[in-house]
């Protein structure tokens, strides 16, 4: 008798067994085939967290943060250059006015 050893966790994954009694090795043992499904872990790779804006105070002082936000882009307007700098400078004033603001929200433990 021939057996395929595995551990008792994995005894649902094997699909199906078969003997190949015609396989030609010098035994006098048959050859035993095993389907087995696998299932593979997800690989969980870290990433750099984004900053979490505090959304309760952006909304509760949104006229106070769409207004300054209105000054310093009709300062800006008046500026010239390339695209993609225009672009930078008017994320760097949304940043820092929201920074300065609402402020991001601090993380809370998660509880097991």
């Amino acid at each position: 008798m021939d057996y395929i050893l595995l551990k008792y966790r994995f005894r649902i994954s094997v699909k199906d067994v078969q003997t190949l009694p015609g396989a030609e090795i010098d035994s006098d043992h048959n050859l035993l085939v095993c389907k087995v499904r696998t299932r593979l872990k997800k690989i969980i790779r870290f990433q750099k967290s984004r900053p979490r804006w505090d959304l309760e105070k952006l909304y509760a002082q949104r006229q106070t943060v769409q207004d300054t936000l209105e000054e310093k882009l009709c300062a800006f307007e008046c500026e010239s250059g390339n695209a993609e700098v225009q672009c930078k400078n008017i994320k760097e004033y949304v940043l820092d006015i929201i920074s300065n603001l609402v402020g991001k929200v601090e993380k809370r433990a998660k509880k097991p």
